[in-house]
């Protein structure tokens, strides 16, 4: 780990076009991981504010730090002198699109936190991002059939 830099990413693919797959991710109401609760305030645009609720915890606040439609956009998680971000790739392929999503823990107090975010996304990032990639094939598969 250099200057408190941790990260790791995962791709899945799915059978949506890329638009598709765009248009379904930067609608936070298709953001279902409950218990989870995601609420965006505006529009997904770069600067746009976040929260994310969980029972019995208090609410965590995020930011959309980049947004390229179409391509990648990164939420950011502000930490005591560290921050946690998610950076979602879309890359066009052959009748499919692959996403990717890669997790990182920067700044000078990462370490604080680098047990937890290790445990974290070592066990759920696969399986989480298959769900994802089950949702929008389904959804993609709905507005395809008559």
């Amino acid at each position: 780990m250099s200057k408190g830099v941790w990260e790791t990413e995962h791709s899945v693919e799915t059978h949506a076009t890329l638009s598709f797959a765009w248009d379904f991710m930067s609608n936070v109401a298709n953001w279902d991981d409950p218990p989870a609760q995601f609420h965006l305030e505006g529009a997904f645009v770069a600067g746009a504010r976040g929260t994310t609720r969980m029972p019995d915890q208090p609410a965590q606040h995020w930011q959309l730090a980049a947004v390229a439609p179409g391509e990648f956009y990164t939420i950011e998680f502000s930490l005591d002198r560290a921050i946690l971000s998610f950076k979602w790739m879309f890359h066009p392929l052959a009748e499919r699109t692959r996403l990717t999503q890669q997790v990182r823990l920067s700044g000078e107090n990462a370490a604080e936190y680098l047990a937890t975010v290790q445990q974290t996304f070592s066990s759920n990032l696969a399986p989480g991002m298959e769900r994802i990639a089950a949702a929008i094939d389904r959804a993609y598969t709905s507005v395809k059939e008559p």
